[in-house]
Parts: structure tokens; C-alpha cells; sequence
């Protein structure tokens, strides 16, 4: 084969982003994966029983919906189609009635106690109003804002703990129930900033574009993805794994969509030792332990508003939610953990045989935790949903072992490419100029571990394509 321009190892949603990118710029791209079928964390399979179509890692996709770099892209005419739910999240409480993000602001704020809805009306309406612009803000490394005003409002209550701003903006606990498990998609604890800014995100989403699934299952993005990328001339190889620099052929870019472990595998004999120490220093964070169920008919939740919401959140009130996020995040098991739930079949017939319904779940373990969660986040299931278990047909679980042997960006199952501590969150992997490139010439990190960080929207494989293209 010619050599080309440039390599990218790794076809997550990153990876393929990057490649995207270059390829559009007119550079001959080549894509190697180390397993047999591309998309990272797209990926669907038939995990429990035949028809019945599960996500392998990730489910739900208000980032990829609002990315800046995908909204610019015709994946619609390769076959990608996101299927809304009636309301994006629920979130239930003891008492039978639950917290809804409806796409409509005032609706939610309306489930919410009557102290709160005009103060939640307030806190998301200027960034729902501008969210394209937001988007584009805080989804890039540090730079100077082309919306400096509208940033710094951003950061006055996004860099901020979710406690902090829950407790001084909120009276009631149905809306602090609500933002902590906004909040907890962090996986950091949530008296830690920057916590809120991870609420507010997917707040400003759940209105601006909604929370969707990808019909047929995320492995449709990758395929959208991939079909466009063809069309651009370029090359993908799967069962390619990359070991060492040595390997590649001669190029003029090589893109890594891996983490910092992997990339001091691939390339560390190159860099110098104090770039090494600091990539060693890298700290990753929680991980998720996870469950797909085959169901005989639909989770008969009590709140009857769960019947319209993609995504549940299980975890009660606010102080329920923050104690089992610090326990993951301290090395502990709780026993009622938050447990982030989705049912893509309630709209998407393609997942489950007719009458028949799938569910997919996970809350958060320590990091590498082998301890099987089933029981615990089932119980949460019941307790939000008494008859849920009558329901199981089939289950698929995972622990953090598993997540990584999936896809090894999952390092000890953390899926955000990253512990998000104040300073990871805008310096990742390390503090550097330009965060994508490293000390070799023409050697960039593209992945998660790069600013912004998790999430599939491909922001850091474009940044990434960006740096490369910008020193040649």
C-alpha cells in the first residue's frame, strides 16, 4: 500500500474524527484498530439473546447530537438517525413521583418544587438560548473565547462544586435530586469542582438538542462515520494492533486514540523523562460496572413519568446520590449506588424482538473494582420499579476487566478517559501549550484523555487533526 500522509491508531469516535478531518484537508489518511470491528465505544452486539441489540459502552448521545464538529457533517445520509424519547431523563423519587428534563424548560421546571422553577428557569435559559456558541466554547482546549461573556456567566456557575451550586440555587430536593445525577455523570465526587459545569452541559443538552439513542444502536455512528470517511479516499484496518512506533511506516502525522498508559507503551522509549514522569502521573479515574437486560415487556417504573424518559436516573435525593459517587471515588462499593439506566427500546423497535424490550445500566465501582454489582443496582432497579426482576429474560453483565478488554481506552473501566480533577479537566494529559502534541515531531494524542474530554462528540480527534495540520 502507499504510505500515507498520515496514521491514526485507534477508530473510536476521536480517532475517526481526526482522520475525518485530515482527510477533508486533502491528507491520504490510513485508520488502524486493533479489533475486528471499528468504533471504540460505538459498538452494538447481541449481548444476551438473538434480537435482542444491546450497546457495548456507550447508549445515550446528547454530546454527539451537539457537537460542534459532527452537527457539520452529512451522517444522516450514511444511514445515522437519532431516535428522541418523549423526555430525555427522569428521575425518580421514594415517593412514587419523579424529576423530569422535558426538552422544554418551563415543563421542567414544573416538576420541580414550586420555590425552584422560576430559579431553574434562570440558571439554564441564557445557555440554552446560545447554546451553539456554548458549545463551541467549552468544547475545545483553553483558548481566547470568541464569547468571552457568555463563557465567563459559564464558569461563574460551572466552576463551581455541584453541592455548592445545588445548595445555594435550589431550596427543594426534588431539583437538587435532579442535578446530582447531572452532576454524577462526572464520576467525581460532587462536592469537588468542576463539578456543576457537568450538570449544566448536559442540562443546556437535554433542551438545546435532546438526549437520543442512534437507531439500530451506537455502532451506527461508527458506521456513519466510517462510510463518510470512504468517501474522503481514506483507508481503515481493523485487527491491526499498534505495540510500538517502530512498526509504522514512514508518515508525516501519526494520531494515537489512546490514553496515556498506551501511549507510553507505543512511544514512551522516545520521550524524555520528565515528559514520561508526568504521563505516568496521569490519573485515571472511577469505573463503571455494567448490565444489559433482555425484558419480557417494559420496566414498570411507579412514576409514571419514567414511562417517557430514555435515561433514568436511580439514586433518590441529592445526599444519596453524592454519597455513593465519593464512595467509587474513595475505593468503596455502596450499597445503594447511583445506577444510570436507559431503555432505547421504548422508541426504538429495531433493539428487541416485538413486545419484548431492552434495558442497559451501570453505576460507578473503584477504579478496576472486580466486585459484581448485579444485585445492588438491581435492587435500585426494584426499588423505583417493584416487578422489575419478574421481567428479566437474559442479563449481561461487566465489570471493569471486561469494559477494557472491549475497548482499552476503558482503563480499569474508567469511561472518561480520565479522573475529572479540576486541573485534568483543563490540562490533560499533561499541561502543555498545545495539549495534542507531543515531544516527537509529528506524533499527537487525539483521545479522550485530551481537552474535552469524554464523551462522544469527537471534539478531541479534531483538535487534535487541528494541531497536526496547523504544524504542517
Amino acid at each position: 500500500m502507499t504510505a500515507p500522509d498520515a496514521l491514526i491508531v485507534g477508530s473510536g469516535p476521536n480517532g475517526l474524527a481526526a482522520a475525518i478531518r485530515l482527510a477533508q484537508s486533502g491528507r491520504h489518511v490510513r485508520v488502524l484498530e486493533a479489533c475486528p470491528v471499528a468504533g471504540g465505544g460505538t459498538r452494538s452486539a447481541e449481548l444476551t439473546l438473538p434480537g435482542f441489540l444491546h450497546d457495548i459502552c456507550s447508549a445515550v448521545h446528547p454530546l454527539a447530537a451537539a457537537s460542534p464538529f459532527f452537527r457539520t457533517l452529512p451522517l444522516a445520509e450514511y444511514g445515522l438517525e437519532w431516535v428522541h424519547p418523549p423526555a430525555p431523563l427522569a428521575h425518580p423519587f421514594d415517593d412514587g413521583t419523579a424529576a423530569v428534563l422535558e426538552r422544554s424548560i418551563t415543563e421542567t421546571a414544573h416538576t420541580l418544587d414550586a420555590t425552584d422553577t422560576k430559579t431553574y428557569v434562570r440558571l439554564v435559559a441564557p445557555f440554552v438560548a446560545h447554546w451553539e456558541r456554548l458549545f463551541d466554547e467549552i468544547l475545545a482546549p483553553l483558548h481566547r473565547p470568541a464569547h468571552p461573556f457568555l463563557l465567563a456567566r459559564f464558569g461563574l456557575r460551572g466552576l463551581r462544586s455541584a453541592e455548592g451550586l445545588a445548595r445555594s440555587m435550589f431550596a427543594g430536593e426534588r431539583a437538587r435530586g435532579l442535578f446530582a445525577g447531572l452532576a454524577a455523570h462526572s464520576l467525581a465526587p460532587l462536592d469537588a469542582p468542576p463539578t456543576a459545569a457537568f450538570g449544566l452541559v448536559l442540562a443546556v443538552a437535554a433542551h438545546a438538542v435532546g438526549w437520543p439513542f442512534a437507531r439500530g444502536g451506537s455502532q451506527r455512528i461508527a458506521d456513519a462515520l466510517l462510510a463518510y470517511l470512504h468517501t474522503l479516499g481514506a483507508e481503515v484496518i481493523t485487527d491491526a494492533p499498534v505495540h510500538h512506533l517502530d512498526e509504522l511506516p514512514a508518515t508525516r502525522h501519526v494520531l494515537l486514540d489512546v490514553t496515556p498508559r498506551q501511549l507510553l507503551r507505543i512511544a514512551g522509549a522516545r520521550f524524555r523523562a520528565a515528559y514520561r514522569r508526568r504521563l505516568e502521573a496521569f490519573r485515571y479515574g472511577p469505573g463503571v460496572f455494567k448490565i444489559d437486560w433482555a425484558l419480557a415487556g417494559p420496566i414498570p417504573w411507579t412514576a409514571r413519568a419514567c414511562t417517557r424518559a430514555g435515561t433514568i436516573h436511580l439514586g433518590g435525593t441529592f445526599a444519596e446520590v453524592a454519597a455513593a459517587e465519593a464512595a467509587a471515588w474513595n475505593g468503596k462499593h455502596s450499597e445503594r449506588p447511583f445506577v444510570l439506566l436507559a431503555q432505547p427500546s421504548l422508541v426504538d423497535p429495531t433493539r428487541a424482538p416485538d413486545g419484548r424490550h431492552t434495558a442497559w445500566a451501570y453505576c460507578h465501582v473503584p477504579h478496576g473494582s472486580t466486585t459484581d454489582m448485579t444485585a445492588a443496582i438491581e435492587a435500585q432497579v426494584e426499588r423505583f420499579a417493584p416487578g422489575f426482576r419478574d421481567l428479566i429474560l437474559a442479563r449481561s453483565t461487566m465489570n471493569t476487566a471486561s469494559l477494557e478488554s472491549h475497548d482499552a481506552n476503558l482503563v480499569g473501566g474508567d469511561i472518561a478517559g480520565g479522573a475529572n480533577t479540576l486541573l485534568q479537566t483543563f490540562f490533560r494529559p499533561v499541561a502543555r501549550r498545545v495539549p495534542y502534541a507531543t515531544p516527537v515531531p509529528g506524533l499527537y494524542l487525539c483521545s479522550a484523555s485530551t481537552p474535552p474530554g469524554g464523551g462522544v462528540h469527537g471534539m478531541c480527534g479534531y483538535h487534535a487533526a487541528g494541531a497536526a495540520l496547523r504544524r504542517g
